[in-house]
């Protein structure tokens, strides 16, 4: 992978890379303050990784590669993320219950979207998944409590392009595509089979 970019962002991209397994074979500086470099990388480790390092140089790098061969397993890619929100009901999102939700994460769909138990509907803000039922109205009363409950501010949804949700989904997630869209999913949709399966181990 080829990167050409400025020497500010030397350590950025270098970082960003060796946390993706590759290995810097090559530099070159122009003498104007711009420098190449040449990176061996596992294919794998290109996934979701454009984007990355746009944000990283604030958009002052270009990128791109080539196969070149075929090398043994060099291990496995560590993904830093945070537990994902899992649609615990099958229905239609409410405006009040993606609120709800974004009081501790943020979303990934927006109201009025159709979901079903086992997809993935949010990141959430803590290390550990949590289930959370989207599709909850709120409980209709007579009495108004307060400006608050005349409408609901969401943060705009974060939308994922299929490069990033390959990048982002882990071992007991996957990615659904359809003619019409994609969703992230877990493996296993049913809560109570994925207790069981984590309490089998990874064998299982």
């Amino acid at each position: 992978m080829v990167v050409d970019t400025i020497e500010e962002y030397v350590g950025a991209i270098s970082e960003l890379l060796g946390k993706r397994l590759g290995k810097l074979e090559h530099m070159a500086h122009d003498g104007h303050g711009g420098l190449r470099m040449e990176f061996r990388v596992p294919t794998r480790g290109l996934i979701g990784l454009r984007s990355l390092l746009l944000t990283a140089t604030r958009g002052h790098s270009v990128m791109s590669s080539r196969l070149i061969g075929y090398e043994p397993w060099q291990g496995s890619i560590g993904v830093n993320r945070n537990g994902v929100l899992v649609a615990s009901e099958t229905g239609t999102a409410t405006t009040f219950a993606l609120g709800n939700a974004q009081e501790r994460a943020q979303t990934f769909i927006e109201p009025q979207a159709q979901v079903y138990e086992g997809m993935l509907v949010g990141l959430n803000s803590r290390p550990e998944d949590m289930a959370v039922n989207v599709t909850r109205e709120k409980k209709q009363t007579n009495i108004r409590s307060s400006t608050s409950d005349i409408s609901v501010r969401l943060t705009p949804a974060i939308k994922l392009s299929l490069e990033q949700a390959l990048d982002f989904i882990e071992t007991d997630e996957l990615v659904e595509v359809t003619p019409a869209a994609f969703r992230l999913r877990k493996r296993i949709l049913n809560a109570e089979e994925r207790l069981k399966a984590r309490k089998r181990g990874p064998a299982a």
